[in-house]
């Protein structure tokens, strides 16, 4: 079965700056009928890639069974990491990048590849407000994490 994972880490509309996470899931049932399930966290004042992470977690995690998933997300960082294979050399290198420059939000890293085993993921970058329907998509989601009110706590993202 395929599963689109569209996924934003920006809560547009937090007065307060980014912070918040949006995952919508999308799938076609064996009579062909579509299912969406939403999930939405707003108002975490933490940084945007952390976000996207947490967002693309969020959606793996969601997934009862293997699934093939195309998975869509407007940071490049987060789809870089698995199609240019970084998170490869990482694990490889101990966590570090570059000039021994530690890997941050190691533990969520970490956290992304175990809910990936299962699955076959493709990694979607959609470039961002440029009017394409897979990123106007995203960008839903960020209003929803911020304007939402059927929040969800995760207690794997501690509190900065």
């Amino acid at each position: 079965m395929l599963v689109k994972i569209f996924t934003d880490g920006a809560a547009r509309g937090n007065p307060d700056g980014p912070g918040g996470y949006g995952t919508v899931l999308q799938y076609v049932d064996t009579r062909g009928e579509l299912h969406e399930r939403e999930y939405s966290q707003g108002y975490r004042k933490t940084t945007n890639n952390r976000m996207e992470l947490m967002a693309a977690i969020v959606g793996l995690e969601a997934l009862n069974r293997p699934c093939e998933v195309e998975l869509y997300s407007d940071s490049k960082y987060l789809t870089d990491a698995f199609n240019q294979h970084w998170i490869d050399s990482w694990v490889k290198k101990g966590w570090k990048r570059g000039k021994n420059e530690p890997v941050k939000n190691v533990d969520l890293w970490t956290r992304l590849l175990e809910a990936a085993k299962p699955h076959s993921i493709q990694y979607i970058w959609v470039k961002g407000h440029d009017g394409h329907p897979e990123n106007e998509r995203c960008d839903q989601l960020a209003t929803s994490a911020a304007d939402g009110e059927d929040l969800i706590e995760d207690e794997g993202l501690p509190t900065q």
